[in-house]
C-alpha cells in the first residue's frame, strides 16, 4: 500500500527520464527504504509482544493486583515518542525550504479523529487484557490472544475488502478449535490462588479483547486509506501519540474510580521483589508496550492489517518458551495440542499466500512472454498486405 503510493509520488515529483520512464534506480532506493522500515517495525513488535506479557505476569505474581493500572501502562509510555517526533521535524525542516512544511508535517484532522476512536477502543481492550492476564498463565493467555488473527481476518474482509481464501478460512477454523481446547482445561492449568470462576472470567475477557483488537487493526488500515496526504513516519508517530492519549485517558478514569493512585505507594511497599523493582516493572511495561504499538502501526502502514495479525501470531512460540523458562509454567499435552493447531493454522495461511504469489508470478511471466512475442513478430509491409486484403 505505502510502497506504491511513494513510488507514484516519486514519479510525479521527479518526472520521467530521457527515455520517458520513471527513474528505476531511485524507485529501487525507495523500495529498499520501505523494507528497512518494515524490518525495524517488525523488530519493535518482537520486543514489545514478548516483553510486555512477561512483565505484566511478573507484576501479578509478586503481589500486584491493580488491573486499571496495568491497563493504563499499555498506552502510558507515549511521551517517549515526542523525542523522535521532534528529531523528524527538525530533519524535515532542514531538508526543505517549503513554507508549507509545518502544515504538511502535522497530522490532518481526519486522521486525528480516527486515532481518537481507535484509542478509545484500545483503552477498553487494554483493560480486558489486563484483567484476563491476572487470572491466566502467560502461555494460556498468549495462545488465546493468538485468536486475534481469526478476527482480524474476518474484519479485514468486512472493512477493507481483504481477499479471503480457503487457506485463511482453514486457519480461522483450526485456531478457534485450539482456543476451545484451552477453555476446557480449567483445572490443571489454573495459577495458585485463582478459582475456576476467575479462570473462566480471564478466559472470556482475553478472548473478548482479541475480538476488539482484531476489529481495530483493519480500522487503522481504513484510516490510512482515508488520508488525503502521504503518510510519513512522523504522521504515524502522531497517530500513535493521539491513540495512546485517548486510551490512557480512559484507563486513568478507571484508576480514579478504583482509587488505584492511592494504592500504588502501598502496593510498592508490599511488592515481593522490592519497591524499586516494582517501579522498574511498571516503567518497562509501559515502554515495551509502546514499542509494540508503534511497530504494529508501522507494519500495517507498510503491509496490511492481516499481515500484522499473522506476524503477531508467529511470535506465539517465543512467548510460550519464555513463559516456561522464566515462570516455570507447566506445558500440558492439551496446551501443546492447542499450540500445534495454532501453528497449523499459521502454516495454512502462509502456504496459501505462497500459492497466490506463485500464481501471480506465473501469470506475469506468461503476459511478458506474449508481449515479447508480439514485439518480435515481423511486421508486414503494405505490398505484402495488399494481396491478402484483395483476396479477402
Amino acid at each position: 500500500m505505502a510502497t506504491s503510493t511513494m513510488n507514484i509520488e516519486l514519479s510525479e515529483t521527479l518526472g520521467p527520464n530521457q527515455n520517458g520512464n520513471s527513474m528505476p534506480h531511485v524507485e529501487e532506493t525507495i523500495k529498499a527504504k520501505n523494507w528497512l522500515l518494515l524490518i525495524i517495525n517488525c523488530a519493535l513488535v518482537f520486543c514489545g509482544v514478548i516483553g510486555c506479557p512477561l512483565l505484566m505476569r511478573l507484576y501479578y505474581l509478586h503481589g500486584g493486583s491493580r488491573k486499571w493500572l496495568t491497563a493504563s501502562l499499555e498506552a502510558a509510555g507515549f511521551p517517549v515518542l515526542i523525542f523522535p517526533l521532534i528529531f523528524l521535524y527538525i530533519k524535515s525542516k532542514s531538508s526543505t525550504q517549503n513554507n508549507d512544511q509545518s502544515a504538511s508535517f502535522c497530522m490532518e484532522p481526519k486522521l486525528f479523529l480516527w486515532s481518537a476512536i481507535v484509542g478509545i477502543g484500545y483503552g477498553v481492550a487494554h483493560f480486558m487484557y489486563a484483567w484476563g492476564f491476572s487470572y491466566l498463565p502467560v502461555s494460556t493467555s498468549t495462545i488465546l490472544s493468538a485468536t486475534q488473527l481469526c478476527f482480524t481476518a474476518f474484519f479485514a474482509w468486512l472493512i477493507v475488502k481483504q481477499k479471503i481464501t480457503a487457506f485463511i478460512i482453514n486457519a480461522v477454523v483450526i485456531m478457534t478449535l485450539g482456543s476451545v481446547l484451552l477453555g476446557i482445561n480449567t483445572d490443571g492449568d489454573r495459577p495458585i490462588g485463582v478459582s475456576k470462576a476467575q479462570y473462566l472470567l480471564g478466559f472470556l475477557l482475553t478472548l473478548a479483547a482479541s475480538v476488539l483488537c482484531g476489529f481495530m487493526m483493519p480500522l487503522i488500515e481504513l484510516a490510512y486509506s482515508k488520508a488525503t496526504r502521504n503518510i510519513t513516519y512522523a504522521t504515524l508517530l502522531q497517530f500513535q501519540i493521539t491513540l495512546s492519549l485517548f486510551a490512557t485517558g480512559l484507563d486513568v478514569i478507571g484508576m480514579l474510580i478504583n482509587k488505584d493512585f492511592q494504592a500504588i505507594h502501598r502496593e510498592a511497599d508490599e511488592f515481593g521483589l522490592g519497591k524499586s523493582k516494582y517501579y522498574m516493572i511498571l516503567i518497562f511495561t509501559a515502554l515495551t508496550s509502546q514499542l509494540a504499538s508503534v511497530g504494529f502501526l508501522g507494519v500495517i502502514l507498510y503491509t496490511n492489517a492481516l499481515f500484522i495479525g499473522i506476524y503477531g501470531s508467529v511470535l506465539l512460540p517465543f512467548i510460550e518458551v519464555a513463559g516456561v523458562i522464566f515462570f516455570h509454567e507447566s506445558f500440558t499435552g492439551l496446551k501443546g495440542m492447542a499450540l500445534a493447531l495454532c501453528l497449523w493454522g499459521f502454516s495454512s495461511y502462509f502456504y496459501g499466500e505462497y500459492k497466490m504469489m506463485k500464481k501471480a508470478g506465473n501469470n506475469k511471466s506468461a503476459v511478458e512472454k506474449i508481449d515479447e512475442k508480439v514485439e518480435n513478430e515481423p511486421k508486414r509491409s503494405d505490398d505484402q498486405e495488399a494481396p491478402y486484403n484483395n483476396t479477402v
